[in-house]
């Protein structure tokens, strides 16, 4: 994995937080291993270096869901529900190790069953008490988000989200990923209705392999208060403006939007016309072992190559704190405890 350089360009006066991780795309390479021995599972390699090429993106792929693709093992390994808690619990572990204040975790049941036809009941139960137990070991702040995948149509979204309302209690967030180019967001708007009746925050995967309009679909019909990725948001002036003015934040992916071709160069990336143009912004990992990548690499290798200042940095950070699905309390205890550690 990348790691930061030696002179990092992160803040230290201020919580380094992740927003946008998918738990089921932070699979340690050593665990597909030993869960494929475990298993008798067919894996194309049986050695970290062999099988990183077929985890890990290698190469720029075409588009969003030729990126998805790389999940096939993420995911493959998952052959009970054991190894679903193992997944969670370990997410923890490495968000501890990486050194992050907080972090904000998503994850598909339907999606993460899928493979070994799992009940995803069952797969949100093991998620969330992994999960708990790791928040309890490591003592580090962190929220859960459920997904609906919408690939797989309208009537199985409903079979996702009940099953997601099994951790009705636990998870804060709830978001919708998948094919978005063509199932549109209008197509989900009772379920996310459902979801914020029982008082859950949403964030939409939305204007990254289609357009703005994708965007306003996921504000409109789903009530959106953050999106993720958001690239082609930029289209829309009308857009921009309105993001502005609602404060509806941006989780951008830059390591991500470069391995789906999203943006062909990094310093065409329009982190910084967000930045310049008032949206809320911040960085964020989107699925750390396919991209092979921490948060540290986003902020101290990628952020300079998006034309990212040290102090438009300190602005992502400051933005990803006022973004997070978090209490004004909890918010202002992560920043004293930041500052604490520094003075």
């Amino acid at each position: 994995m990348n790691r930061q350089n030696n002179k990092s360009l992160i803040d230290e006066t201020l919580p380094l937080i992740d927003l946008h991780r998918h738990l089921d795309g932070n699979v340690r390479l050593e665990t597909i291993l030993d869960l494929g021995r475990k298993h008798n599972l067919p894996l194309p390699a049986w050695d970290v270096d062999g099988l990183r090429k077929y985890v890990q993106v290698v190469e720029p792929q075409p588009g969003v869901m030729a990126f998805i693709e790389k999940f096939k093992w993420l995911v493959g390994v998952l052959t009970d529900l054991d190894a679903c808690y193992r997944v969670a619990y370990e997410n923890i572990e490495d968000a501890k190790k990486e050194g992050l204040d907080y972090i904000e975790l998503r994850f598909s049941p339907w999606f993460m069953a899928q493979p070994h036809q799992l009940n995803p009941r069952g797969v949100v139960e093991a998620v969330i008490s992994g999960f708990k137990d790791g928040v309890r070991d490591m003592g580090i702040k962190a929220n859960l988000l459920g997904i609906i995948s919408r690939t797989y149509g309208v009537e199985t979204a409903w079979k996702e989200l009940d099953a997601l309302m099994a951790g009705k209690d636990v998870l804060v967030g709830l978001d919708l990923a998948g094919d978005e180019a063509n199932f549109p967001a209008r197509w989900f708007e009772e379920h996310f209705k459902k979801a914020r009746d029982v008082g859950w925050h949403i964030t939409i995967h939305a204007g990254e392999a289609s357009g703005a309009e994708s965007v306003w679909e996921a504000i409109r019909y789903l009530g959106a208060e953050r999106i993720g990725h958001a690239v082609h948001a930029v289209q829309d002036a009308d857009l921009i403006r309105f993001m502005v003015e609602h404060r509806i934040g941006v989780e951008a992916n830059l390591t991500s939007n470069l391995q789906t071709m999203t943006v062909k160069d990094l310093k065409e990336h329009p982190v910084k016309q967000f930045l310049e143009a008032g949206v809320l912004v911040a960085l964020c990992t989107d699925d750390p072992s396919i991209s092979n990548i921490d948060l540290h690499h986003e902020f101290n290798i990628a952020a300079p190559e998006a034309g990212l200042t040290k102090n438009e940095i300190s602005v992502l950070q400051r933005n990803a704190l006022e973004m997070a699905f978090l209490s004004k309390e909890e918010k202002a205890s992560l920043l004293e405890a930041k500052k604490g550690l520094v003075s």
